[in-house]
């Protein structure tokens, strides 16, 4: 690597991180390329089904033995049940029915906050819904659960009458209105849904990689400036404060994601559009 302008001479090139870094190798050591070599099951899907034993083992570790003066674990379980049950369930969907979807968004918040923690967790540091295919199959499985509660609820016909002509709205728009809402309701929720869960966790795992990379590369290999070293340390400091943050954007993330979830559903049962 020749000088740049910076000065830095090293015996080895720096390599950016990018979307390749994601395709984690399978248990024989092949990883993904240009060719698009791809398996059943990598290690990225094998965390994501660890995330699934890690949330059911919680929830039944911290219910398991109910005492009237609660353990510290009883008291982290009930508080974090309640905080979907009453804040997200009940507050969104409705007193009447939302006792029976409580079991599917409690599930889904704590699914995603586990499997987004894995990227900050020693040896694992990798958050499954940074690949968007993970993304995609969780919204699909919201996506199928809130039309078909539609569908059950109001008929086929009148599901799709309920998501596409709005109450009020005179009758010489509704040429324009039907098509823009039936991709709005039905065909880009999912997406957006998917796209804002992947794109936080994908962004907040690229700058790990790229600090503590970056830091490594510049204590270890940089030479030609003196300021490259503290460079090194400091893009070090960077990536702990970016690993906080990732705690912050992992439950955000499963907030937003059971939230929208919620509110779907409370759209799908709503008497009005």
């Amino acid at each position: 690597m020749s000088h740049s302008a910076s000065g830095v001479l090293a015996t080895e090139g720096f390599h950016a991180p990018g979307p390749i870094d994601f395709f984690l190798p399978d248990f024989t050591g092949k990883s993904w390329n240009q060719d698009g070599y791809q398996v059943l099951l990598t290690k990225s899907s094998l965390l994501l089904v660890l995330g699934a034993v890690v949330a059911y083992l919680f929830l039944a570790m911290t219910s398991r033995r109910g005492k009237v003066v609660p353990t510290k674990g009883q008291y982290l379980g009930e508080q974090a049940y309640s905080f979907v049950r009453n804040g997200v369930a009940q507050d969104i969907i409705g007193a009447k029915d939302f006792k029976r979807y409580v079991p599917l968004l409690v599930s889904l918040f704590f699914f995603i906050v586990v499997n987004n923690l894995f990227s900050i967790v020693p040896l694992l540091q990798f958050a499954p819904f940074s690949r968007v295919s993970f993304a995609y199959g969780l919204a699909v499985l919201v996506w199928i659960v809130y039309n078909t509660v539609g569908i059950m609820d109001k008929g086929l016909l009148g599901y799709l009458k309920h998501s596409t002509i709005p109450a009020g709205v005179p009758g010489w728009i509704l040429p324009l209105l039907i098509p823009l809402e039936f991709l709005s309701n039905i065909i880009i929720r999912p997406i957006t849904m998917s796209l804002r869960l992947f794109a936080n966790m994908f962004a907040g795992h690229l700058l790990l990689i790229l600090f503590s990379t970056g830091g490594a590369y510049l204590l270890l290999h940089a030479t030609g400036s003196v300021v490259l070293k503290p460079a090194g340390v400091f893009a070090f400091a960077l990536g702990v404060a970016i690993g906080f943050l990732e705690v912050v954007v992992a439950l955000l993330q499963a907030y937003v994601f059971t939230l929208l979830t919620a509110q779907y559903i409370s759209g799908a049962l709503a008497s009005e559009h």
